[in-house]
């Protein structure tokens, strides 16, 4: 089953070099284990999801011009995250703000082809259909 996301859970992209951290504005008004829980709209970059320190992706147009600055090494930049539509696969059954719950299964898609997904779900306890 899975388990509710809330403020602080892991979040790992394919094409960044560092783990970050999920953050839950209390727009949602909604506790799980202590934390704000979070929804699929939960999705804003630097608002909920900060960078994951360098992007590695040629996708993303300031790594493909420093590559191509440095005769086609790759070059990784600081990462900004893109996200265009929101985390997939939220809760079926559970809603926080009218909107599906954010699932430890859920993954959301960066615009420069990197692939989110949810390394720790923040808080433990709270199991959602």
């Amino acid at each position: 089953m899975p388990t509710q996301v809330t403020m602080g859970a892991s979040l790992q992209c394919s094409q960044g070099v560092a783990p970050s951290k999920l953050i839950v504005p209390p727009k949602n008004r909604v506790m799980a284990d202590g934390m704000g829980a979070a929804n699929i709209m939960d999705k804003i970059p630097i608002v909920n999801i900060p960078p994951f320190g360098m992007c590695r992706s040629m996708a993303n147009p300031q790594v493909a011009a420093a590559t191509a600055a440095a005769m086609g090494t790759l070059t990784p930049m600081a990462c900004i995250p893109m996200i265009p539509s929101p985390w997939m696969s939220g809760s079926k059954k559970v809603k926080i703000a009218n909107m599906p719950a954010l699932t430890d299964k859920s993954k959301c898609v960066c615009a420069w082809g990197g692939n989110i997904k949810i390394v720790q779900p923040g808080g433990k306890t709270v199991k959602i259909t």
